[in-house]
């Protein structure tokens, strides 16, 4: 159905109809025909009065496109103009609840007009229909829309279809024709969950939140997650709306419906809803949601169960401090020993919400036992969750137990059987040690853990040592000095040689904790020749993990050192041949060459620059022309017209046209460092050089550099 919007001249001549579509198409008026609708009739023409007066015929009609001639109407395709009746008038006529009551009146004025040969445009006239009523026309027709696309767009207008209908047909008419008709993709319903989780302003305000309830109430019984997850994220952001009166009048009987549905997808929805309704009802209601909630706990679905595990946390945040004994925990202790392992891994975040509530002595007695029970569990899924957890749980339980039971227990998860258990147990080495008693940390980790954790260093699980090297230099700063040079440095020494390269890696990436507590020198000693042996590694990632390292070597070692026995590596990396590495090398250098001063680049970098200009290799020319460009700001101006100029007006010359627009890029750079004098007499000669290359790309980057320093 089309919308009658205009004519450009008066409605003389022609008429302008919006179609459903968004299109406006212009059709004669004297093609247009005008048909009254009515339950009891069929369609019937209506013609002007003969004798009407001829100036009254000649003004404007009171409905717009009323016909001239009877003549005129018998143009169009009559079969067609009745097959569009018999569509028509059913719509006309039907008094569905399922449609806006505007969309079935009575009496309907239409217009038909014929477009091609075997096809009809239908409108209706602005002055015969109510306006407001095209934008919910436009929904309804989008929402029924074959394609996917247009349905989607349809549902995220609904809140600019909504202000346009007002608060009161937005509630009448629209939501409850979204409760009553929508059944589409999950992607369609997805994005409604979603939007009417905000249409609080949009029905009235928090008044009228309760009309929400039910479309969210069906979209959370479907059969897909995330729809379902997203209808009860909106159910709960429109519960603390409500007033505690309509809480209980509307959304509380929601909630028993879904808890107690014959689906099981409206009864894993309800579980998320118990923790946002509890607070703020009455004792007897409370009573009825515990009960509830313990029925979920115990279903025979196993889903259902899992989400009751999983929303027990939430649950028991809002409890009152005499029911977590009396009825909390027995809901717990079903779940922790529940026959689906799935089931009990959802119960550890749940014993962690206990363990936080309760106080020490009741968790020592309800929790420890249960606990226990997980962390030994026959399922290594549920063991991997404890270790996955472990953290927040040695929080939740206070320092004490930590001490008496949990040490013992990350001891046996270091050790378990299962390499995914191990590597998850690994990885929170560093943070568990650092959460222990510290009158009693070092002597745990140094009698209890680090016994087990050399024996990790040889775990034939690859994830498991990558997992360990990736933590374990943090133990240093925990155990001091001395205990690292005894304890911990042969572990580290073991995992730089090991075979893995993602271990050799980790391992050199944490060096700088060690070296903040054992010294530079220590740590030179020790670990300087496996860190000489990394930098001809085979993998590249580690011999880059080795140069991103030299800085702080450098820094702690000093000078003399660094040059003695690390200054050769960083040479030889710039003929690396991985282009990442010789970057890196690059500016490592010219860091290093702000640390140490020009003199220091000038003797030990730049004779081996000047070797690799003359390199038969044109990669390594190109090298030597970015680590000169590179270093002409660190060497200063001098530096750069005395060492470096020579060498870029050799490489200016070069038989590769790669290494010549390299030259011409890069004295963009140095022409910024040096003086005038050098600009005009050394760089601008090599420039008016290259701007007569043979290739197009070298005289480009000529033409661009001469620009960008002003020479003319």
């Amino acid at each position: 159905m089309g919308q009658i919007c205009g004519s450009s001249d008066g409605y003389q001549r022609s008429v302008q109809i919006r179609l459903p579509s968004g299109l406006i198409i212009t059709r004669p008026i004297n093609l247009v025909s005008r048909f009254e609708i009515t339950p009891n009739t069929t369609n019937q023409e209506e013609d002007p009065p003969q004798n009407e007066p001829q100036e009254r015929r000649t003004q404007t009609p009171t409905h717009h496109m009323i016909t001239r001639s009877r003549a005129r109407q018998q143009r169009l395709n009559l079969p067609l103009l009745i097959s569009i009746m018999a569509i028509l008038l059913p719509c006309a006529i039907s008094t569905s609840s399922r449609c806006p009551e505007e969309l079935t009146l009575d009496k309907k004025i239409i217009y038909a007009t014929p477009v091609g040969t075997m096809a009809a445009a239908v409108s209706q006239s602005p002055g015969e229909s109510d306006d407001s009523l095209y934008p919910i026309a436009v929904l309804i027709d989008e929402l029924r829309n074959e394609d996917v696309h247009l349905r989607l767009n349809s549902i995220r207008k609904l809140s600019t279809i909504a202000l346009a209908l007002g608060v009161e047909r937005t509630r009448n008419e629209l939501i409850q024709f979204l409760t009553d008709t929508i059944y589409d993709e999950d992607e369609v319903l997805l994005i409604l969950a979603e939007q009417l989780g905000n249409f609080t302003p949009l029905v009235g305000g928090p008044e009228y939140v309760h009309c929400l309830l039910p479309p969210l109430e069906n979209l959370a019984t479907v059969e897909e997650t995330v729809v379902r997850d997203k209808a009860v994220e909106s159910l709960r952001k429109l519960a603390d709306k409500l007033s505690t009166p309509a809480l209980e009048e509307y959304f509380i009987p929601m909630l028993k419906r879904l808890a107690t549905g014959d689906w099981f997808t409206s009864r894993t929805s309800a579980c998320g809803l118990f923790s946002v309704a509890y607070p703020r009802v009455s004792p007897a209601i409370k009573a009825e949601l515990r009960g509830l909630f313990r029925q979920l706990c115990r279903d025979d679905t196993p889903m259902v169960r899992r989400a009751a595990a999983a929303k027990l946390g939430d649950f028991a945040k809002v409890f009152e401090r005499d029911y977590l004994v009396e009825e909390l925990h027995a809901m717990f202790c079903d779940l922790a020993v529940d026959e689906q392992d799935s089931v009990r891994l959802l119960a550890v975040e749940g014993c962690i919400a206990m363990a936080g509530l309760l106080s020490e002595d009741s968790r020592r007695d309800l929790v420890r036992p249960v606990l226990s029970g997980l962390i030994d569990d026959k399922s290594w899924r549920v063991r991997f969750m404890v270790a996955e957890k472990l953290t927040e749980i040695q929080e939740a339980v206070g320092e004490d137990m930590t001490m008496t039971e949990l040490v013992p227990a990350f001891t046996n998860l270091l050790k378990d059987p299962e390499g995914e258990v191990r590597g998850a147990a690994a990885q929170k080495l560093n943070t568990f040690c650092a959460n222990l008693k510290k009158s009693a940390r070092e002597s745990a980790i140094l009698n209890n853990i680090l016994p087990v954790v050399k024996d990790l260093v040889i775990d034939p699980n690859q994830h498991v040592k990558t997992e360990l090297a990736g933590v374990i230099m943090g133990l240093a700063p925990l155990v001091g000095k001395e205990n690292t040079i005894s304890q911990l440095l042969p572990i580290y020494m073991q995992l730089l040689k090991d075979s893995t390269a993602e271990v050799r890696l980790n391992i050199i990436s944490s060096l700088d904790k060690v070296n903040d507590v054992i010294g530079a020198s220590q740590l030179s000693q020790s670990l300087l020749p496996a860190i000489v042996e990394l930098a001809e590694d085979g993998k590249w990632r580690v011999r880059l993990a080795i140069v991103q390292f030299m800085p702080l070597l450098a820094a702690q070692l000093g000078q003399e050192f660094f040059d003695e026995k690390m200054l050769p590596l960083c040479l030889n990396w710039l003929c690396d041949h991985v282009y990442a590495i010789r970057e890196a090398t690059t500016s490592i250098l010219t860091e290093l060459a702000k640390k140490f001063g020009g003199e220091w680049a000038s003797k030990n970098i730049m004779p081996k620059l000047l070797t690799m200009s003359k390199d038969l290799n044109y990669l390594h020319r190109m090298t030597c022309l970015f680590c000169l460009n590179s270093l002409a700001e660190s060497v200063g101006p001098q530096q750069t017209a005395k060492e470096i100029m020579p060498i870029i007006k050799e490489l200016s010359e070069d038989n590769v046209p790669n290494v010549r627009f390299g030259v011409a890029k890069g004295l963009l750079k140095i022409g910024k460092v040096v003086d005038t004098s050098v600009l005009q007499n050394e760089i601008k000669p090599i420039l008016m050089n290259l701007m007569n290359d043979a290739d197009f790309d070298v005289r480009y980057f000529a033409e661009e550099t001469k620009n960008g320093l002003g020479l003319h």
